[in-house]
């Protein structure tokens, strides 16, 4: 993770500006020095899989900008007077390319080099963990864990889905897709899945799969949705639809374990893990993850998210300025609801 270096932030109360990138919503969140929320909003994605700028904006600038200037106009501030600000954004250093340019669009529409940027990887864990030691495992339409030690990072996973993102919505529901396919033609006995896959898709003939899925537009995020249908089928009773989410909590449990040992934890030290994204809320992956962490190290202590991502970049805002907000100002802070 890199970023201009602070400069003199302008003399009015402390100002810390969140921004939680992703590929279906980008969210924002200007907050004060005491913790209280002066403006939030959501807008788009800011995947580089859009189309890029000719300005090397890889086509996210108006989504940035457009979030921006909502914040702060609605806290009645003008940019240039935020003492710091944070982006996470997605594929960040994935891409030396790519990277370059997301590192100078903060500049662009801030006006100043008070800003860091970084992978939203950096968002979940810092508001998952309050920035604390640990691991947060990611588990939304793709997946990864990353976590922080001693001044240490890593990150585990995060491949992409074609040949990685294990225990990913994209990755249960290609699973998914899959049994419905064998259990079409007979490699495989029916069983709910099937008919709730044909539910959700419309499907006038088994074969019709191929057209909505393949030639139907559906795309990575379309495709990844589908994993609630296995989900649904799972709560049905269908034996496949249930190890292929026991499965991809293990998958997800591993990338932790993985973590764990390239911080260098010492056996015996407790190792807080947290989790966030929308697999987390199917109750069978989250119970297999779980207990496939229990038995992989018993020094694992699984935590509920302290924070949603975009606190946790204004948390990070305020630590890269060398002001990091204390337990008062923390507790004033929103907490995700939901969490278990």
């Amino acid at each position: 993770m890199t970023g201009p270096a602070a400069g003199t932030a302008p003399d009015t109360p402390a100002l810390f500006l969140g921004v939680d990138g992703g590929g279906t919503k980008t969210a924002f969140c200007l907050a004060d020095a005491a913790g209280t929320v002066r403006a939030r909003c959501t807008g788009p994605g800011t995947s580089p899989a859009d189309a890029a700028g000719d300005d090397g904006s890889y086509g996210v600038l108006p989504v940035l900008a457009a979030g921006v200037a909502r914040v702060c106009t609605e806290a009645g501030v003008d940019p240039s007077a935020l003492a710091y600000a944070f982006f996470g954004l997605p594929a960040h250093g994935e891409s030396r390319a790519l990277t370059a340019a997301q590192e100078a669009l903060p500049g662009r529409l801030l006006g100043h080099d008070r800003y860091g940027v970084g992978n939203d990887m950096v968002c979940a864990w810092a508001g998952s963990l309050g920035l604390g030691p640990g691991i947060n495992v990611i588990s939304g339409t793709g997946s990864l864990a990353y976590g922080e030690r001693a001044g240490a990072s890593v990150r585990v996973g995060g491949w992409g889905e074609l040949f990685g993102d294990e225990g990913s919505a994209h990755w249960i529901a290609v699973r998914g897709l899959n049994a419905f396919t064998r259990m079409s033609d007979g490699r495989l006995a029916p069983g709910p899945l099937a008919g709730v896959l044909r539910r959700r898709l419309g499907l006038g003939a088994d074969l019709d799969l191929v057209g909505r899925v393949l030639y139907g537009g559906l795309g990575r995020d379309g495709v990844a949705a589908l994993s609630r249908c296995v989900t649904e089928a799972a709560d049905l009773g269908d034996a496949t639809a249930r190890a292929i989410l026991d499965a991809a909590g293990r998958e997800l449990a591993l990338l932790a374990a993985t973590a764990r040992e390239r911080l260098g934890f010492a056996a015996g030290e407790p190792v807080p893990v947290s989790y966030s994204g929308g697999v987390f809320g199917a109750a069978r992956a989250a119970a297999a993850f779980r207990t496939e962490l229990a038995r992989l190290n018993p020094d694992f202590d699984v935590r509920p998210p302290r924070y949603e991502p975009v606190v946790g970049a204004v948390l990070y805002a305020a630590a890269l300025a060398g002001t990091p907000l204390g337990e008062a100002a923390r507790a004033a802070l929103p907490s995700p609801t939901g969490t278990s």
